[in-house]
C-alpha cells in the first residue's frame, strides 16, 4: 500500500472492483463490525473486515527483486507475460 494509515504494509489482493476503481487487500484497511447472535445462547462478537480502497494507491511488489514496482509486458512464444520493469524477471 502506498498511502493511508496501512502504508508500507503489504498482502494478497481479495477482490477487484473495476467500475469503482477500487480493490480490497487481505488485512489491510481493517474495519470493525459487530456481529449479533445467530442463535439462542452465542454471544455477539466484534469482527474485523477488510474494505475496498483506491486502486492508485496500492503496487505490486515484484516476487524476485522484492520492490514495488511497474507492470511491462513482453511476448515469448506465443504468450503474453507480464515482467518487472526494474529486474526485467517474468512475474
Amino acid at each position: 500500500m502506498l498511502s493511508g494509515k496501512d502504508r508500507g504494509k503489504t498482502g494478497k489482493v481479495l477482490s477487484v472492483y473495476s467500475k469503482r476503481d477500487k480493490v480490497v487487500v487481505e488485512g489491510l484497511n481493517l474495519m470493525k463490525k459487530n456481529r449479533r447472535p445467530k442463535k439462542q445462547g452465542e454471544k455477539g462478537e466484534v469482527v474485523s473486515i477488510p474494505r475496498a480502497i483506491q486502486s492508485s494507491n496500492v503496487s505490486i511488489v515484484c516476487p524476485g527483486c522484492k520492490k514495488i514496482t511497474r507492470i511491462g509486458y513482453q511476448i515469448s512464444g506465443d504468450k503474453k507475460v507480464r515482467i518487472c520493469k526494474k529486474c526485467q524477471t517474468q512475474i
